[in-house]
């Protein structure tokens, strides 16, 4: 049984997998020491995998976690080339390593060419050919990032829950439209830039905030919630 880790800036997942996932499940990454009280319930895992992007302290604190299981965390790295994904960026280990997984797992997936899109706290739109080729990706801030930058920003705009709506009546409701419309124009100008190339572009999409998004993205999105796990399984079994 493997145990994959994906630590984020905001949650930290967790999947035990065997032929499958067995068990998943996230808690805070403020409360990461706190991973062995979510999994102390399940048989010890053979081996633990994990991307982390959340920072040092955070990856210590995980490892810490798990000492009652005298189980060490392989912690990746993005390459030039892994699990038939070669990376097309300029300095390949650059690339955060959760997208790096994502990657992976998508390819893993067989859908062809694809742009995979993880929403959290920022987005990530990054295009994949077929054939396994990283050609490059966006960053760009979340929903929640881009309202508090403006309410932070700007002297009339406060950070109140908005609705999407086509044509914003409420300023609450503006900036989360605003917000939303701005990802999904991302998604789309992506799209069609790797659409030059191939009549048909899927979009896999996972993270927190993918629930926001998917219902404008058209055609549907594959939703992948997963995505991270599955690749860093795929890393494991390799």
């Amino acid at each position: 049984m493997i145990l994959a880790l994906d630590a984020g800036n905001t949650r930290i997942k967790w999947g035990l997998w065997a032929d499958g996932f067995l068990a998943q499940g996230s808690i805070l990454t403020a409360q990461a020491a706190r991973l062995f009280d979510a999994l102390h319930a399940h048989a010890r895992p053979a081996s633990a995998i994990g991307s982390n992007v959340a920072g040092a302290a955070v990856g210590e604190q995980l490892e810490q976690a798990l000492q009652p299981w005298r189980l060490p965390v392989h912690w990746i790295e993005s390459r030039a080339e892994q699990c038939g994904v070669r990376s097309g960026y300029r300095v390949p280990a650059q690339l955060g390593t959760d997208r790096w997984a994502a990657l992976i797992g998508a390819h893993a997936r067989g859908i062809g060419d694809a742009l995979v899109v993880n929403s959290g706290t920022a987005v990530t739109i990054d295009a994949l050919t077929a054939g396994g080729h990283f050609l490059g990706g966006l960053i760009l801030p979340g929903v929640e990032l881009m309202g508090r930058a403006l309410a932070q920003g700007t002297a009339g705009l406060s950070l109140r829950a908005g609705v999407f709506e086509p044509f914003p009546r409420d300023t609450a409701d503006a900036i989360h439209s605003g917000a939303l419309q701005a990802l999904c124009g991302a998604v789309d100008r992506m799209r069609r830039a790797l659409g030059r190339e191939s009549a048909s572009v899927n979009v896999v999409l996972s993270g927190g905030a993918a629930h926001l998004l998917a219902p404008m993205i058209e055609p549907a999105p594959i939703l992948a919630p997963s995505l991270v796990l599955e690749g860093l399984v795929e890393i494991a079994r390799a």
